[in-house]
């Protein structure tokens, strides 16, 4: 049975609180989601909350009655609360009706399938959140297998990265490692790697004939790929510049380039 909470300064809201902060998500092993439609996404895809905090208000919908069976048959705690402590828990002035904690999952580069999909997004030192989770979701909009993030990439984790991705963190595949690491993994089995840059060997990206698995790879949002990195690509795309800006979005510049692939792996 739920338990009810509805004083802020009960020491499991705290703790749920605190997975605000990074350190304290690497050392519980859980982040925030927010949302019924988002943690019923993820629940679909094999994602079960350790912790479900729900509004009193909403206990009676069909999908809330479904997460907390789910949680207390996995041996999870489900929390019947107020507005007030959802808004503490989101930060939101009208806070979603469902805000649960799950567990990190694996993020082990080894843990890769590169056949699972025909297309991966590889990021390097990508620092907004934002671009993250718009990233995830273009990945889940082409059937992308997910997002490898390089060297000093901001936390997929975060409440900003997870709100941004609109669930699709729960449906792609998340990778985190060195750039070493995945240059040494790549070489060691099947796929091109296929980066987005302005200068050098480039070809306008509609020229190239993606092939499977593609890894994309795009670099940091002011500074693009590294030399050390564009070294490593078998092809190197530059999409034209039509106007007086000198380079898109890179999330937006990850989107064309994935539609491009798509476009070629599925054509209409």
């Amino acid at each position: 049975m739920p338990v009810d909470i509805t004083s802020p300064s009960n020491p499991l809201i705290k703790r749920l609180r605190s997975l605000n902060d990074k350190k304290t998500r690497k050392v519980e092993g859980l982040f925030l989601a927010e949302g019924l439609r988002v943690c019923t996404e993820a629940l679909h895809n094999g994602h079960v909350p350790a912790y479900l905090v729900f509004g009193a208000d909403g206990e009676a919908h069909p999908l809330t009655t479904a997460l907390i069976a789910a949680t207390e048959a996995a041996q999870g705690t489900a929390v019947r609360t107020d507005r007030d402590i959802l808004h503490k828990l989101t930060g939101k002035d009208n806070p979603q009706s469902v805000v649960a904690a799950f567990p990190i999952p694996d993020t082990r580069l080894a843990g890769l399938d590169r056949f699972a999909a025909a297309m991966w997004l590889v990021a390097e030192n990508l620092r907004d959140p934002g671009n993250l989770g718009t990233m995830l979701r273009t990945c889940d909009a082409t059937g992308a297998g997910g997002v490898i993030l390089l060297d000093q990439c901001c936390d997929p984790f975060s409440v900003e990265a997870v709100r941004a991705s609109m669930g699709a963190l729960f449906t792609r595949k998340v990778v985190q490692a060195t750039g070493p690491e995945f240059f040494a993994w790549l070489r060691d089995g099947a796929g091109e790697l296929v980066g987005a840059a302005l200068e050098g060997r480039t070809i306008d990206y509609r020229a190239h004939q993606f092939t499977a698995p593609s890894f994309i790879m795009v670099g940091n949002e002011q500074a693009g790929l590294p030399p050390a990195y564009t070294a490593e690509c078998d092809a190197l795309l530059r999409l034209p510049m039509k106007g007086t800006a000198d380079s898109l979005n890179v999330a937006v510049a990850a989107a064309v380039l994935l539609y491009r692939a798509l476009g070629q792996f599925e054509p209409v």
